[in-house]
């Protein structure tokens, strides 16, 4: 092997990470350094979960029940896709047709009918056939002035006629207690920032609704909100860097790790933390090696 080829194959070994955040990332990060570094740079798979799935479906039916005339978008209708849906979701992600074996049939339905649950409460906090969104799942990004990216997807997007925007979210979970508002409200925040920035025009309200127990948490954002946001995340971006360059993400014990994924891998678990890998950061408009 000559110097060349030897070269070649060391910059195949680098993994490239783009210097991006999304509201999952940046919550995984607080959460825990090392599940971020998991997630993100190692990429290690997780086994899918039936909570996890059936958000997955709820979002999916109530992404595409607007497809439908408004005068038929009723809770039958959207039970009536849930079955639809759930075909759909597997032949795009194989591996969910694992949660439930021939022999759950029993489990699978009773699973099939919290989902409707959780569509009946969505019906009696909104009337969809009153509403026409502007966008559904919506993808946003923005680069930063530093370099840094931020993005993620957004369930919903309303536009009044006057231009007054809300941004709406679904989540299948119970609502949280009052005093983790701030937390749950960071990702709305981080959509919000990300559309100011991109459209010019601060979001009037962000609405989240809790499916789980019908709650409803409402915000309006400011200017001076949405700028707090944007040094919050430009410091936990700093942090994370930082975090890189040591190549050092600690584990942070919490009642959350006995549903961690990876708790094998977790010192604080008794596991055996992974060698960290080769990476580079690279900028998100620069081409990165998959």
């Amino acid at each position: 092997m000559d110097v060349r080829e030897a070269t070649a194959d060391a910059e195949a070994a680098v993994r490239d990470v783009r210097m991006s955040l999304s509201p999952s990332r940046a919550g995984d990060f607080q959460t825990c350094p090392l599940l971020y570094r998991y997630r993100t740079v190692d990429r290690l798979p997780e086994p899918p979960s039936s909570a996890a799935a059936r958000g997955t479906l709820v979002h999916a039916v109530l992404e595409d029940l607007f497809d439908s005339p408004a005068a038929e978008r009723t809770l039958e209708r959207a039970v009536a896709m849930l079955p639809g849906q759930w075909e759909e979701l597997i032949e795009e992600e194989p591996r969910l047709a694992g949660l439930f074996t021939a022999e759950q049939a029993a489990e699978q339905a009773a699973w099939l009918s919290s989902a409707a649950d959780l569509l009946a409460s969505y019906f009696r906090l909104e009337d969809p056939r009153w509403l026409e969104p502007a966008d559904r799942e919506l993808r946003v990004d923005h680069v930063l002035e530093s370099g840094l990216g931020l993005g993620g997807i957004v369930d919903r997007v309303d536009v009044a006629p006057d231009g007054r925007i809300r941004v709406v979210d679904y989540k299948t979970g119970r609502s949280p207690n009052p005093r983790y508002e701030d937390k749950a409200l960071f990702q709305m925040k981080f959509y919000a920032l990300v559309l100011w920035r991109t459209r010019g025009v601060v979001p009037t309200l962000l609405q989240l609704l809790y499916l789980a127990d019908g709650a409803v948490l409402q915000y309006e954002p400011t200017e001076d909100d949405l700028l707090a946001v944007e040094r919050k995340v430009q410091a936990l971006w700093d942090a994370i860097a930082a975090s890189y360059e040591r190549q050092e993400f600690q584990p942070r014990a919490s009642a959350l790790c006995r549903w961690c994924a990876h708790q094998e891998h977790c010192p604080e678990l008794g596991g055996t933390m992974l060698p960290f890998p080769e990476v580079r950061l690279v900028p998100v408009e620069a081409k990165v090696q998959v």
